[in-house]
């Protein structure tokens, strides 16, 4: 696998937990796998073996990056980071407080070169498998570049489209860095994108196959309003894309074992999710006088356009109307982290907000919670929802991508359209079926006991793998 994240080493977002957590599962199933990427400054390296020393990525122009090999071996899988110091000896992933930085084009150009020199001396795969526009350029040099090297006879590539608004657009002034025959790739069914280079369009296009991250959002990146502009080609290359549903980590997110929780509890046994939501008002100074007879609503996300929580704040006084409470922990939109404090400010009782990001009060949102909201525009696969099920917080979700793979209408509540109206009709619906409590519990137990682990998604993975390979 070759990837610019993977937790616990470098993470950013979903992408990091996936190449975590998907590698050991498939290593439990009898895969050998090795994932490749960058050696940041943030990683610690002082544990690791250096398993290559001189390791010569060479671009266009003689250009020449002296890269080297170090190797962590975690739960049986073989991380293998590409030190470079010019290239990812600097603060930051993909940029810093000044933005992107400038040479991302190459920065990973060199993490695609040097991944395809560990496979030809290192760790020989019969699939690699590239996640995201960072990792793009591995195909794209298979077919144009080494197309005729017999060292990587037989090597089949698969992509995995974690969030296809992101793409790795740039001039065509990088050409000459990222080393590609120009001829060859820089037209309409190649790399080439409105005169720009679109790392992501050459994954897709010289990849043998294409996953992305739910069944829903396979479906939906081929419409022009999930598409991204790309949605032609997807179109032509349908019979080559299957969505799998990531899977999560139960050893991190289970209410049974939580360790950031003031009590634990099951399906069997729902007296301590009681106790997590006094616990959790009390946490925000909300009073706790209505435990049982009051819902208390959960978000936790980054407020971006496409997480749709301007649409809450839109309705925000009609959800406070309906006598509700609610917790916020998120951060991003300047206008969104002031509607949600200043209305955190004006009625203490009903809501609570926190800016930031913080892990042990997400997992104490998702355990006090009776509910937790993701309105999502689109979402390609999304963990929250899942963690929701896990601890009987019946998800509310907008029915687009993996949140509505995973929420169906006996687990939690799903609206169709992305406005504040439907929003709040859902939300509202959900509040007066929160009154009926044997039938609440009945569905906070069925989501409680469905199965979302990764063993599942890697069953499909390694499916796909054995296919590739004959």
């Amino acid at each position: 696998m070759v990837t610019s994240e993977a937790a616990p080493f470098a993470k950013t977002g979903g992408l990091a937990d996936v190449l975590g957590s998907l590698p050991p599962a498939l290593v439990e199933r009898g895969e050998e796998v090795a994932v490749v990427l960058p050696a940041y400054a943030s990683i610690d390296l002082s544990g690791a073996e250096r398993i290559y020393n001189e390791l010569t990525v060479w671009m266009d122009g003689g250009s020449r990056y002296d890269c080297s090999v170090e190797r962590i071996v975690r739960q049986g899988v073989h991380y293998l980071f590409v030190n470079c110091p010019p290239m990812y000896q600097r603060p930051g992933i993909y940029g810093d407080r000044h933005g992107d930085f400038g040479d991302n084009h190459l920065r990973f150009a060199v993490l695609c070169r040097a991944a395809l020199a560990i496979s030809s001396r290192i760790f020989r795969p019969d699939v690699i498998h590239c996640h995201d526009w960072q990792a793009s350029l591995v195909p794209v040099y298979l077919k144009s570049t080494f197309r005729h090297d017999p060292v990587f006879y037989g090597i089949k590539t698969l992509l995995t489209i974690h969030n296809l608004g992101y793409q790795g657009r740039f001039g065509a002034s990088v050409l000459p860095d990222i080393a590609v025959p120009v001829q060859d790739v820089m037209h309409p069914e190649g790399i080439e994108y409105f005169g720009d280079v679109n790392l992501l369009k050459g994954g897709i296009v010289y990849s043998d196959y294409i996953t992305t991250v739910s069944p829903r959002y396979a479906q939906e990146i081929q419409t022009p309003e999930f598409g991204f502009g790309l949605d032609p080609l997807l179109r032509a290359r349908r019979f080559f894309i299957a969505g799998i549903l990531n899977g999560v980590d139960y050893a991190e997110w289970n209410p049974q074992t939580d360790r950031y929780l003031p009590a634990w509890y099951d399906e069997a046994s729902l007296a301590g999710k009681l106790t997590c939501k006094k616990a959790l008002l009390e946490e925000f100074y909300m009073p706790t006088d209505k435990l049982e007879t009051r819902p208390l609503l959960g978000i936790v996300s980054r407020f971006a356009h496409q997480k749709g929580l301007d649409l809450v704040a839109d309705c925000i006084q009609g959800i406070a109307d309906l006598g509700v409470q609610m917790v916020v922990l998120g951060s991003g939109d300047a206008a969104l982290e002031r509607t949600f404090g200043s209305f955190a400010q004006a009625r203490p009782e009903q809501f609570g907000y926190r800016g930031g990001y913080n892990e042990g009060l997400a997992h104490r949102i998702e355990a006090g919670s009776d509910m937790f909201l993701m309105p999502s525009r689109y979402e390609p696969c999304g963990l929250n929802q899942i963690y929701s099920l896990k601890y009987g917080t019946i998800p509310v979700v907008r029915a687009t991508g993996g949140l509505d793979d995973a929420v169906t209408a006996s687990t939690g509540f799903k609206f169709f359209n992305s406005t504040a109206h439907d929003l709040y009709n859902c939300i509202r619906y959900a509040t007066t079926q929160f009154a009926a409590r044997e039938s609440w519990e009945q569905r906070m137990r069925l989501g409680m006991m469905q199965d979302f682990s990764w063993a599942l998604s890697a069953e499909r993975y390694a499916e796909l793998y054995r296919r590739l390979r004959q």
